[in-house]
């Protein structure tokens, strides 16, 4: 009996030591495993207790090719989409992944978590292998002293708030080996937002915050904790704000987004110049207090034209009042509500629909109806957005301006990508709710 409660003991720890692990490297595919590596199959299933595998009913096939290097002389591929998880704690981790086919030629896009955009459309070249790294944020609920964020239901569920680090690989993918390292020395965004700025999670919903992850190498990781339907009191109640200020380091960056839904509020103290100027006040005072760089973020423009054909502000004085606060506390301001109008009139009337959820009936599954709303994005919609994102770290000169990618693309709100030529590959899941807030 001793023995076995010894062994009881042995298994407990092991499983403890196990789940704290922070350090993987992956070799996929039937051949000899390379140095140090976990080999993974093509029925490795993290579904069937393992801390790492396939997930989500994923189906690959295996790959074997003629070579001495034992990462890409094998490997796994997949023309439709698949999904790899490993079980980790909160942090911020550098992935990196080989990508290529001895034969054939691919293309991959990345996405981590709740379709977070890492790599988009990597190509290779028949015999050619890519490694390519990226850093994703994992985050969890729980705040020193015990207390937690207050989820809504709908997050619940969200590959954003559970325990493992998910990547969803899109395209014609070929992958031969994957290592996930946690990291202690990137300067970590936090994005404090709406649901136009939240990783939302099913098709054909998007939000500028998780395609901006796709302008920054390693170096800085976007830590999302946006949520639909939310206001600047609402994220302090749901104990957001505390949350973010108990993981910030100085040196890491506040951006905060909000006004479409404080719109709503009708206290006797809310409105542009009374509470919402206030509760800005307080997100600046309190990331100063981390040593951290608040940024202010005017809120993105609805799709609503007057009868000029031109874009009209439906968000009252909020864009001023934080364009203001900003001036006021001598805080880096990026005028998102500007850069979208000019980006809408751009586009015109009808052709601006491309950029938000406007799909006729029978798109997605279940669809019997036309999807027509003026105030969340599409994919394409998100893309831009974050461009003009990037356009106003850019203009602020922020010192994240040395960490953004090589390639990274020119862009001017007066003159978007062409959407028509854009193209996203889709993720399994859509979704016909529409997210909260308007």
């Amino acid at each position: 009996m001793r023995i076995f409660f010894i062994n009881i003991l042995m298994m407990l720890s092991f499983n403890a030591s196990f789940a704290q692990q922070t350090s993987f490297k992956f070799d996929f595919g039937l051949g000899k495993t390379a140095k140090n590596s976990i080999r993974i199959l093509p029925e490795t299933r993290f579904e069937d207790g393992k801390k790492y595998g396939f997930d989500f009913g994923s189906n690959v096939v295996a790959v074997n090719h003629v070579g001495k290097n034992a990462l890409t002389r094998d490997g796994v591929k997949s023309e439709k989409p698949f999904y790899f998880s490993v079980a980790v704690p909160e942090g911020n981790y550098l992935v990196t992944v080989t990508l290529g086919d001895k034969k054939e030629p691919t293309s991959t896009t990345v996405k981590a978590e709740s379709r977070r955009l890492m790599l988009e459309n990597v190509i290779t070249k028949g015999g050619q292998f890519l490694t390519k790294s990226f850093i994703v944020n994992i985050k969890n609920r729980n705040i020193t002293g015990g207390q937690v964020v207050s989820l809504k239901p709908r997050e619940l569920t969200k590959l954003d708030w559970d325990d493992k680090l998910t990547l969803e690989f899109d395209g014609k993918t070929a992958l031969a080996a994957l290592e996930i390292k946690k990291v202690e020395n990137q300067i970590t965004v936090f994005l404090a937002g709406n649901s136009t700025v939240v990783n939302q999670e099913d098709e054909p919903w998007a939000s500028w915050g998780q395609m901006i992850p796709r302008f920054f190498k390693p170096g800085v990781a976007i830590a999302n904790h946006a949520e639909s339907g939310l206001t600047l009191g609402s994220f302090i109640g749901s104990k957001r704000l505390t949350k973010v200020i108990s993981v910030m380091k100085p040196g890491d960056y506040l951006f905060v987004e909000f006004g479409h839904n404080d719109q709503k509020d009708r206290g006797l103290n809310d409105g542009a110049y009374k509470s919402y100027t206030e509760r800005l006040k307080i997100f600046i005072a309190e990331a100063k207090k981390k040593g951290g760089i608040p940024v202010i973020v005017t809120s993105t423009s609805r799709r609503s034209f007057d009868s000029t054909g031109k874009v009209q502000n439906t968000l009252g004085d909020f864009p001023e009042a934080a364009r203001k606060v900003a001036k006021d506390e001598n805080v880096a301001l990026i005028d998102l509500n500007a850069m979208t109008a000019q980006l809408f009139n751009a586009l015109g009337e009808e052709q601006s629909k491309k950029a938000l959820v406007h799909y006729p009936a029978n798109s997605y599954p279940g669809q019997d109806k036309p999807l027509a709303d003026n105030t969340h994005f599409n994919p394409y919609g998100a893309y831009e957005i974050a461009q003009c994102v990037i356009l106003g770290i850019q203009d602020q000169k922020l010192g994240l301006m040395k960490f953004l990618v090589d390639d990274l693309p020119k862009f001017n709100p007066s003159t978007p990508d062409d959407p028509s030529v854009w193209k996203w590959p889709e993720s399994p899941r859509s979704s016909l709710v529409k997210p909260d807030g308007n």
